[in-house]
C-alpha cells in the first residue's frame, strides 16, 4: 500500500535519527532528502531504492516546494512507500504540515516521523543547556528568517524582549542585525549574552559569542553562515563549562574509509566515537569463487588435517558459509589445532564455538611461522582457508618446515563496481584528512579506483595504514604513510590515528 513516511532526520549527525526514523528508510522504494539531512542516511536505504535530492538552499532550489508536494503525491500512487527526509523535525519550521496537507487532499496515507530539531541539539551539542535551574525556566523557537523590519509581522519582537527565558532563531543569521535592534528596541539589554552556532553536530561546527550589541560584527568577522541558530540569554555562559563535542579528540577530522561495505561501520564507529566525520568509500569487496569443486573436496576431507590456519575475519565467515551450504559443522573439524593471526580473527572463530590453539603476538604471517615452527612436525598436514591473493610467504614457510600445506582460496577479493568520478568528487569536496588502509587490497585497488593520474588529490589528506604490509604496497605506488599503526588491528590504527593527530595538534 502507498504510504509517505515525513522523517525528521536531525540536526546533521546522522545517529540522532530515531528508531523509527531508520526503519522507515529501509522499508522505502523512494527516499526524498533535503540539504540538511545527512546523506549518510542513505546507505540504510534498499540497494534499488530510489534516491531523489529535493532540497533549497538560498536562492538555489533543486525543487519548489509546490514541486515537491506533488512529487511526493505522483511517487506514493505509484503504490510506492516514499520517506521524505528532512532535517531537525518536519513539523518544527520544516514545512512538514504543507506536504502533509497535500497528501491528504489525495487521500494518501502517511505519518509523521518527529525528529530530533536543531533548536535543542545543536545548543546541547555546544554545551548549552537551553533551559537550567536559576538560569532560565522557559525556552522559545522562532524563525529567523523573517525580516523584522517588515510592515507586516508574524514575529512579535516587543513580547519576545519581555520574556525571561532563552529565545532560540532558526536560520537567522541573514537577518541578526536587525533580530538584535528589535530586540533591543523592545527593552532586552543590549548586554545580553548571544551564541551562533554553525553546522551543530557535525565536523564543521563552530561557535561564537558575544552580546546583543556586538554579536552581528563578531558573525560577520568570523564568516558564519547559515545552517546557524542564535541562542539568546544567560544559557549561553554555561557553555564555557560544558562544552564536550567539540573537545574530542579528533573532533573536526574528516576521514575516509575503505573497507568493504560490511566491515566499514566498526571502524567508522570507533572514530566517530572519537568526534571524526567519516566517509566511507569501499575499494575492496568479497566474493565468493565461481567453482568450489576444490574447495568442497577438501571440505569433505577437513578432519585428516593436523592444522587449521585462519589469516582473517573474511576467511573465517567465508568457510563457516561453506560448511552450512554443505550441511557440515564443527564436528568434521576433527582435532586438528586451531591458529588465528590476531583477536580479531579469534573472536571470529571463537563465536563459531571454536578455541583458538594459537596466536602470534604480532599479526602477520611471518609471526605464525615463528610460533609454531617448534610444535609443527614434517609431515603435518595444513589447512590455509583464505583470499585468492593472499601472499604466499605462509605456505613457503610452512612448507620449509616440511607441512603439507592446503592452499583454499575460499573468497576472492575485488575491486568494487565503483565509479572514478565519485571518488574525485569525494576527494575534491569533502576535504578529507585522513585515509584509512586496512590491507594491501585496498591501497592497490584505491589507486586502481582513483587513476594514477588523479593521485596528486592526496596531497592534502594524511594516509593511515593497519601495518607494514599495508604500508609496504602504499610505498610500491609511490604514495607515503604518514601513520602506521604499532599491532595491526582497527584498535591499533585507531589509536595510531589518535596519537598522530595529538601531535599534530602540538605542532598546529
Amino acid at each position: 500500500m502507498a504510504k509517505v513516511y515525513l522523517i525528521g532526520a536531525g540536526p546533521g549527525d546522522h545517529k540522532l535519527i530515531t528508531l523509527k526514523g531508520m526503519e522507515a528508510i529501509k522499508k522505502a522504494h523512494v527516499v526524498l532528502y533535503d540539504r540538511l539531512a545527512n546523506p549518510k542516511l542513505l546507505k540504510y536505504a534498499k540497494e534499488d531504492a530510489e534516491i531523489i535530492y529535493v532540497g533549497k538552499a538560498p536562492n538555489n532550489h533543486a525543487y519548489t516546494q509546490d514541486e515537491i508536494n506533488e512529487l511526493l503525491v505522483e511517487k506514493a500512487k505509484g503504490d510506492k512507500i516514499v520517506a521524505r527526509l528532512k532535517g531537525g523535525d518536519p513539523l518544527v519550521f520544516g514545512r512538514g504540515g504543507e506536504e502533509a496537507k497535500r497528501l491528504f487532499e489525495e487521500n494518501i496515507d502517511f505519518e509523521f516521523v518527529p525528529g530530533v530539531t536543531s533548536a535543542i541539539s545543536v545548543p546541547a551539542y555546544a554545551g548549552i543547556p537551553v533551559t537550567h535551574r536559576n538560569v532560565s525556566t522557559s525556552f522559545h523557537v522562532i524563525t529567523g528568517s523573517e525580516d523584522p523590519t517588515k510592515e507586516e509581522k508574524t514575529v512579535q519582537y516587543e513580547a519576545l524582549a519581555k520574556l525571561e527565558g532563552t529565545l532560540i532563531f532558526l536560520m537567522g543569521v541573514k537577518n541578526l542585525s536587525k533580530i538584535s535592534t528589535q530586540l533591543i528596541k523592545y527593552g532586552k539589554d543590549k548586554n545580553t549574552p548571544v551564541a551562533v552556532i554553525m553546522r551543530g553536530s557535525t565536523k564543521e561546527q563552530r561557535m561564537v559569542k558575544g552580546t546583543l550589541e556586538n554579536i552581528y560584527d563578531i558573525v560577520i568577522e568570523n564568516n558564519i553562515k547559515n545552517p546557524s541558530i542564535i541562542i539568546v540569554g544567560n544559557v549561553t555562559n554555561l557553555s564555557d563549562t560544558l562544552r564536550w563535542f567539540d573537545k574530542k579528540e579528533l573532533f573536526g577530522k574528516k576521514v575516509l574509509v575503505t573497507r568493504t561495505r560490511k566491515q566499514a561501520s566498526r571502524l567508522s564507529e570507533k572514530l566517530e566515537g572519537l568526534g571524526a566525520e567519516t566517509v566511507e568509500f569501499p575499494t575492496i569487496e568479497i566474493k565468493r569463487p565461481d567453482d568450489f569443486k576444490e574447495i568442497d573436496k577438501d571440505m569433505k576431507k577437513m578432519d585428516t588435517y593436523d592444522w587449521i590456519i585462519f589469516t582473517s575475519v573474511n576467511g573465517v565467515n567465508s568457510f563457516f558459509e561453506r560448511m552450512k551450504a554443505l550441511k557440515m559443522d564443527i564436528r568434521h573439524m576433527g582435532q586438528g589445532k586451531i591458529c588465528a593471526i590476531g583477536p580479531a580473527t579469534k573472536d571470529a572463530l571463537e563465536e563459531k564455538g571454536l578455541i583458538v590453539e594459537y596466536m602470534p603476538d604480532v599479526y602477520r604471517a611471518e609471526a605464525i611461522v615463528e610460533l609454531i615452527k617448534d610444535k609443527i612436525k614434517p609431515g603435518e598436514k595444513v589447512l590455509l582457508p583464505r583470499a585468492d591473493i593472499a601472499r604466499t610467504v605462509l605456505i613457503e614457510e610452512l612448507k620449509k618446515l616440511g607441512a603439507q600445506v592446503t592452499n583454499m582460496a575460499i573468497y576472492e577479493t575485488i575491486v568494487p563496481d565503483s565509479k572514478r568520478e565519485e571518488l574525485i568528487d569525494t576527494l575534491q569536496n569533502n576535504n578529507i584528512d585522513i585515509i584509512t588502509f586496512t590491507s594491501a587490497s585496498t591501497v592497490r585497488n584505491f589507486i586502481t579506483i582513483l587513476g594514477e593520474e588523479n593521485k596528486g588529490l592526496l596531497k592534502d589528506s594524511k594516509l593511515a595504514m593497519i601495518g607494514p604490509i599495508t604500508a609496504d604496497a602504499a610505498k610500491d605506488l609511490g604514495l607515503t604513510c604518514h601513520i602506521e599503526a604499532d599491532k595491526y588491528t582497527i584498535d591499533g590504527l585507531v589509536k595510531a590515528i589518535r596519537n598522530y593527530s595529538e601531535e599534530d595538534g602540538k605542532n598546529a
